[in-house]
């Protein structure tokens, strides 16, 4: 409840600060070189990349509003400090924070609404007249971002910086006032904040007015992987009347590009990147931007993002919603992200180069989070993305260590979060029809999922859960036992799933032994998944309502067998089999009342300091909970929680979502339940929700159309009195993928009463 007054605390001092900083300076505060509008397209209108860019710290979205092209390489955007250059760490780990009021320059690439920091590579920083390079204030005011653009005017620096973004390559145009000399200072060393770069080099041709240069990216993520080697070249479209290579050493090196003074004018610098090599850099270049100006890459970007987006047309007279769920799809199409060059090449896991042949590369996948909602997303609207992540992700295993990875960044393994989520995402791709994959070795890495504790990315403790049935906690302590258990009993259950579709019976028959591990670490007298000793016996620390985040501070653990949540939180996660769960709980009635009880002791707000411990979407593990109460015979419930979700855990702000996004994967929720269905992971199954438009159609991947309208929805009629598809009432829990494949029209009748 604090942070709005924070919030306006915060605003009312940058605000100050940036209105000294410019008397101080003698630059001017407001901006005086006109902000331009561009045309929007049809869809891209609604996109506003500015939600969850601030907010709660460590709570928010984790976004930037950088310009970048759907599934791009290039995410270019503002990073931004406090002032002085301050950074304090995971307050936004895009590089871009609302909340702060200066801007160190403008980086290539960053990660997506995750929890990690990483890129933030070749960072360009405009300098006017004899100035050094500094951070420099800036404000909202005087910003604009939009699908495949990012504008800010820059007062003490005396220029307005624009940014776009082909596949590969960034475009950044610097108009600058006044008659003093206008510079570039491009940092071939730059990283994340907070972390280290090494091997710099720039290189600058007098000749050809080029310049180029790497770096190995030693980050969050990259760091974990023996760095992250990356290449650029850079072309301006203004001749350079001098340039400076500044080479303190290979973590800072860079070079300061003088254009004279263009009082008014404007220089464009194009750079592209490569992860193999400064040629397959130059090639990238020429291939996407090279004779192309600002204006007109900006055009064609807009295009790519409309033509994508324009794969859910949804109909509604809120304009909020329109925004919301614009930004939302928008949010699903920035990562994965495509790591082939336009000749066809990559740095594969073995940091050797590879050509991709008949898919694009793809990497930067967050899979722990996106297998839950944004994945399935992919399997209805873009199943060439789902494709090339399903050989991406064989390919790696096959040049890395033998596993597939569960969180990939870049060209290595980053161990994070648990498991082996690539099982739900390998095997509900294939039950959906999407084959055209080495699916028979994608089955033999999930099986040594199952069977061989041999890399960190592979799942911990592995030994214990097969020889336990689960993982004691004295033999691991403080190690997530419970949260894992029940992680890899779903994953062991696609595995068995997926055995079934491809005819291995004694296969089937193991893994869906295995897959009801979970039900070891169920406590019958409390009704809870608890942390077990070797012994059988449950460990005597147990408080479900201790979440692991105030764990960190306790000198005695309560929550440290369950991964980033509560036990009552970790309550709801058996999604692999949803009816035994509930027997478990003794009845139907009792589940119910526990999940309601759960649901209502939701943070009185979004993107709380203090989520708590009862339902909270801004983690993955919970997400589905609203969908349960469908399967123990109250659809009402789920309708009526679909519908408070959609409302009270989204918005237009800053702070527009309940958590870290991750890849998109908060998105995607209100993608799906706002249209009226919700995916069952690991499954061809869609859960029957409660839509809160009128109308949608969308476009499948197979070229049908599946047309949904809700009949008499409002604020007020938020249950559904009865769904048809093609005429045919269903009845059921479900829908399957199927059915929505082969399009036509869903119907929903909506109603002010409870209808189950």
């Amino acid at each position: 409840m604090l942070w709005p007054f924070i919030r306006i605390i915060v605003s009312v001092f940058l605000s100050f600060e940036m209105m000294f900083t410019c008397l101080f300076t003698g630059m001017p505060y407001t901006n005086d070189i006109e902000m331009k509008e561009y045309p929007l397209g049809e869809y891209t209108q609604y996109v506003d990349p500015f939600i969850g860019t601030g907010g709660t710290p460590w709570t928010c979205g984790m976004l930037s509003p950088a310009a970048t092209a759907p599934f791009g390489t290039v995410r270019l955007g503002a990073d931004t400090s406090f002032i002085g250059g301050i950074y304090i760490t995971k307050m936004n780990t895009s590089g871009y924070y609302y909340e702060q009021g200066h801007i160190t320059g403008f980086s290539m690439s960053r990660l997506s609404g995750t929890g990690a920091e990483d890129y933030g590579c070749f960072r360009v920083t405009p300098i006017y007249g004899n100035n050094s390079k500094a951070a420099l204030p800036y404000s909202h005011e005087n910003e604009r971002a939009s699908a495949g653009y990012y504008a800010v005017y820059l007062p003490t620096a005396n220029c307005l910086a624009e940014m776009t973004a082909t596949v590969h390559t960034g475009i950044q145009r610097y108009t600058f006032s006044g008659s003093e000399d206008a510079r570039l200072y491009l940092d071939a060393s730059s990283v994340a904040a907070g972390y280290n770069s090494y091997g710099a080099a720039v290189y600058y041709d007098e000749e050809t007015g080029i310049i180029s240069g790497k770096c190995v990216l030693d980050a969050q993520f990259s760091g974990r992987s023996d760095g992250l080697p990356v290449y650029f070249v850079a072309v301006a479209n203004k001749d350079i009347v001098s340039a400076e290579i500044t080479d303190n050493g290979e973590s800072d090196c860079g070079i300061d590009l003088n254009f004279g003074a263009l009082d008014g004018e404007s220089v464009e610098l194009t750079v592209a990147m490569s992860f193999v090599s400064i040629e397959n850099a130059m090639l990238n270049y020429e291939a996407e931007a090279k004779g192309l100006d600002f204006d007109t890459v900006r055009a064609n970007t807009v295009k790519d993002w409309d033509e994508r987006l324009s794969s859910i047309r949804i109909e509604t007279e809120d304009e909020d919603i329109k925004i919301i769920y614009y930004t939302a799809l928008y949010h699903n199409m920035i990562m994965p992200s495509n790591y082939t060059d336009v000749n066809g090449e990559y740095l594969g896991f073995d940091k050797k180069v590879h050509t991709a042949e008949g898919f694009t590369y793809r990497s930067d996948l967050s899979l722990w989070d996106t297998v839950r909602t944004t994945h399935p997303l992919y399997s209805l609207i873009a199943q060439d993305i789902q494709l090339d992540t399903l050989n991406s992700l064989v390919e790696m295993a096959n040049q890395g260590d033998g596993v597939i990875p569960r969180w990939a960044m870049g060209a290595g393994y980053t161990g994070s979060m648990l498991g082996s989520p690539t099982n739900i995402l390998i095997t509900e791709s294939y039950l959906k029809g999407i084959t055209d994959f080495d699916v028979q070795t994608a089955y033999e890495y999930m099986k040594h999922s199952s069977e061989n504790a041999t890399n960190r990315e592979n799942r911990d403790h592995l030994e214990l859960y097969n020889q336990y049935g689960y993982i004691p906690e004295d033999k691991a302590p403080d190690d997530e036992s419970v949260s894992r258990t029940i992680e890899y009993s779903w994953e062991d259950a696609a595995i068995a799933s997926l055995a079934q579709a491809l005819g291995y019976e004694e296969d089937y028959e193991k893994y869906s032994s295995k897959a009801a591990y979970y039900k070891n670490v169920f406590d019958t007298d409390t009704k809870y998944f608890r942390a077990r000793n070797s012994d059988g016996s449950f460990t005597w620390n147990f408080n479900p309502s201790m979440n692991t985040f105030y764990d960190m501070v306790m000198i005695k653990k309560f929550a440290s067998a369950y991964c980033e949540g509560s036990a009552r939180q970790w309550r709801w996660s058996a999604t692999h089999d949803i009816e035994g769960m509930i027997e478990l709980f003794g009845s139907e009635e009792y589940f119910v009342s526990e999940l309601e009880d759960f649901m209502e002791d939701a943070s009185l707000t979004r993107a709380a300091i203090d989520p708590g411990s009862g339902y909270w979407l801004g983690n993955q593990h919970d997400l589905h909970t609203a969908y349960l109460f469908s399967n123990a015979s109250r659809s009402d419930l789920t309708q009526k929680w679909v519908r408070w979700t959609l409302e009270n855990r989204f918005s237009t702000d800053v702070n527009g979502l309940d958590g870290n996004d991750d890849g998109g994967s908060l998105s995607a929720w209100y993608v799906f339940s706002a249209i009226g269905f919700y995916p069952l992971a690991g499954t061809t199954n869609y859960w029957i929700g409660s839509p809160n438009v009128d109308a949608a159609e969308v476009t499948l991947s197979n070229g049908n159309v599946l047309k949904i309208t809700a009949l008499n929805q409002s604020e007020e009629n938020i249950y559904v009195e009865s769904v048809t598809l093609n005429g045919e009432k269903l009845d059921g829990v479900y829908v399957t993928h199927d059915r929505l494949m082969a399009g036509g029209e869903m119907v929903f009748t909506m109603s002010s009463t409870p209808n189950n």
